[in-house]
C-alpha cells in the first residue's frame, strides 16, 4: 500500500510540474520542454523590448529579415529582396521591399504588403520601440507583394532593424478583434503557433503545419518558467525538462560531468552593467560615479559570481560588435583610495547611503551583495532592492531607480542599436535607464546612422564611445556568454548570439 501511494504521488507531481520521477521516465515524446529563468512581459512586439518576451516572440512571429548567426548580417525572411532608391533630393531614403508570396498567418490569413504597412505604422507609434522604428516616415503598398518604405533620412542600419523582434509581423485582424488581450493571444506566421499561457508558469506552443520555411520536427513546445537556478538544473538532470538555460556558473562543472547531458556555449552580443541614474543626486556628479567604479574590483566580483563565464566588459558595446572600442578605451582601475578622494571632492567625505535595484536573478543578487561589501570600504552604505521582473522594468521606465543591474543586447548586430541606450531620445522605456545625456554623443549617433561611408561611420562610433566612456554613465560588468544544457537525445539547438534562440529547429534523436 505504501508503494502504491508513493507511485501515485510521483505521477501527480510529474503532471503538475511537467517533470518525471527519475531519469528516463515516459512522457509525451512529441513535446519538447524547455526551462528558462523568467517569463515574458507581453507577446505584442510593440509593447515591450525585454529579452524574456523576445525569446517567445521569435518562435511565433517572423520578421522581414533575420540575422545570420555567424556573420551577423541580415538575410531575407518574409522579405525576399530589397533595393534602396533615391528620393527627389537625391538621397537614398526609399526602401523597396519584395515579399514572400507563400505565407499564411496562424489564423489562415494571407500575408501581404498591407500587413507590412500595418505593422510598420503601428511600430512607429509605439514609445517602447521608437529607437527601432523611429526613422521610418511611412509605408506605401505598391501591390500585394511589394511595399515602399520612406525613411526620414538616409538610415544605413534599417535592414538590421527590420530583423529585430520588435518589428515582428503580427496579424492585423487578430489585433483589431482582440484589442488589449492580443498581448496574451498572439497570431503570427512563425514556425510555432501560440496555444496557451499560464502566467508565471509556462507557455505552450505547437507546430504550424503550414509554415513557409523548413517544417519543425517537433510537434509541441512547452516553455516553463523556473526562476530558481537549482530547481531548473535539477529538472534537467532528472528528465523533467529537455533543455535548460541559463545554466548557473556554480553548476556548470556538475552539468558538464553528467553523461546524460550535453552543454552548448557561445559568446553573445550582450553586456551586463551596473547603471547609475545620471539625473539623480549624487549620481549626477561624475566624481561620484567614478568613485564607485574605482571602488569595485570587477575581476574579483566576476570570479565570485560567474566563475569564468563570459569576459570582463571594457566599453559601451561588446567586443563582438563591429566598431566596438572596448579594446582601446582607457580603464579606471580598482583603487579604493582614489574612490575616497573623489567622494571627498564631491562633498561626501563620510560617504552616503544609496539603493541598488535588481530583479530576481541569482547572479545579479550576488553581484549586489558583493558590491555592498566593496562600497562599504569607501563609506557608501548600499541597500539592495530585489523586485519581480515586470515591476522592475516599470520602475526603471519611470526613472525612479538610483542604481540598478541590467544588461543590453546589440540585437541587430549594428553599433547604432548597441549605443542607443546612451542617446537622450531613449530615456526610460527606450532603454536609456541611466538617463544619460550628452549632446555631442547624440549628434555623433545621429550622424553615424545616416553616414553611408563605412570608414567615416566607424570613426563616428569610436568617438561616441570615447565620450560616453569619459562620462562614466555606468559600470561595465561582463560580456555575455550563453550556456545552455540539454538531454543527450536533444539535437538541433542553435545558439543565437542575440539571445533569442529558435526552438523549432530542435528534435529528439531516437
Amino acid at each position: 500500500m505504501k508503494t502504491k501511494y508513493i507511485i501515485t504521488v510521483c505521477l501527480i507531481m510529474a503532471v503538475l510540474l511537467f517533470g518525471a520521477c527519475g531519469k528516463g521516465s515516459a512522457r509525451d515524446a512529441d513535446t519538447l520542454i524547455i526551462a528558462v529563468s523568467g517569463g515574458p512581459r507581453s507577446l505584442d512586439p510593440t509593447m515591450t523590448n525585454d529579452s524574456a518576451s523576445s525569446e517567445i516572440m521569435v518562435q511565433i512571429y517572423d520578421t522581414l529579415f533575420t540575422l545570420n548567426f555567424d556573420t551577423l548580417e541580415p538575410v531575407p525572411s518574409l522579405a525576399v529582396s530589397y533595393a534602396f532608391e533615391n528620393d527627389s533630393s537625391g538621397n537614398p531614403t526609399l526602401l523597396r521591399l519584395f515579399l514572400r508570396e507563400d505565407v499564411l498567418f496562424h489564423n489562415g490569413d494571407k500575408f501581404t504588403a498591407a500587413d507590412v504597412k500595418y505593422n510598420l505604422d503601428r511600430a512607429m507609434a509605439s514609445p517602447h520601440i521608437s529607437h527601432i522604428a523611429g526613422e521610418i516616415q511611412g509605408t506605401e503598398v505598391i501591390n500585394d507583394y511589394e511595399a515602399l518604405v520612406t525613411l526620414k533620412a538616409p538610415f544605413v542600419p534599417i535592414i538590421n532593424n527590420l530583423a529585430h523582434t520588435a518589428l515582428s509581423i503580427v496579424n492585423p485582424r487578430a489585433v483589431e478583434e482582440l484589442g488589449e488581450s492580443y498581448a496574451q493571444n498572439p497570431v503570427g506566421t512563425g514556425a510555432l503557433m501560440f496555444v496557451n499561457w499560464v502566467v508565471g508558469n509556462r507557455i505552450e506552443l505547437a507546430r504550424w503545419d503550414n509554415y513557409w520555411g523548413e517544417a519543425p520536427r517537433i510537434k509541441n513546445v512547452t516553455i516553463r518558467y523556473i526562476g530558481d537556478d537549482a530547481t531548473r538544473v535539477l529538472e534537467l538532470e532528472t528528465g523533467g525538462v529537455d533543455i535548460a538555460f541559463p545554466i548557473p556558473p556554480q553548476d556548470l562543472s556538475r552539468v558538464e560531468a553528467n553523461k546524460d547531458l550535453h552543454v552548448l556555449r557561445r559568446a553573445t552580443l550582450s553586456m551586463s552593467f551596473i547603471g547609475f541614474n545620471n539625473q539623480k543626486p549624487p549620481f549626477n556628479d561624475l566624481r561620484v560615479r567614478q568613485a564607485i567604479i574605482h571602488a569595485i574590483d570587477m575581476k574579483a566580483l566576476l570570479d565570485a559570481t560567474l566563475m569564468g563565464v563570459g569576459t570582463v566588459a571594457k566599453g559601451p558595446i561588446t567586443s563582438t560588435v563591429w566598431a566596438s572600442a572596448a579594446d582601446i578605451l582607457p580603464q579606471l582601475e580598482y583603487n579604493p583610495d582614489k574612490a575616497r578622494q573623489l567622494l571627498a571632492q564631491a562633498g561626501f567625505p563620510n560617504g552616503f547611503s544609496a539603493t541598488i535595484a535588481t530583479n530576481e536573478n541569482a547572479q545579479r543578487i550576488d553581484t549586489a551583495v558583493i558590491m555592498q561589501n566593496m562600497l562599504a570600504q569607501v563609506g557608501i552604505n548600499l541597500n539592495i532592492s530585489i523586485m519581480e521582473w515586470a515591476a522592475y522594468l516599470d520602475m526603471m521606465d519611470r526613472g525612479e531607480q538610483e542604481m540598478y543591474i541590467l544588461g543590453w543586447v546589440t540585437v541587430t548586430g549594428d553599433p547604432d542599436y548597441g549605443l542607443e541606450i546612451f542617446h537622450s531620445r531613449s530615456f526610460g522605456a527606450g532603454g536609456n535607464h541611466s538617463l544619460y545625456s550628452n549632446p555631442a554623443v547624440d549628434r555623433l549617433l545621429d550622424a553615424a546612422r545616416k553616414e553611408t561611408n563605412p570608414d567615416t561611420r566607424y570613426d563616428m562610433y569610436i568617438e561616441a564611445q570615447r565620450l560616453i566612456h569619459a562620462d562614466s554613465p555606468m559600470l561595465y560588468s561582463v560580456e555575455g556568454e550563453s550556456i545552455i544544457a540539454a538531454r543527450k537525445n536533444v539535437r538541433g539547438f542553435v545558439i543565437n548570439p542575440a539571445g533569442h534562440h529558435p526552438f523549432w529547429t530542435v528534435y529528439f534523436e531516437n
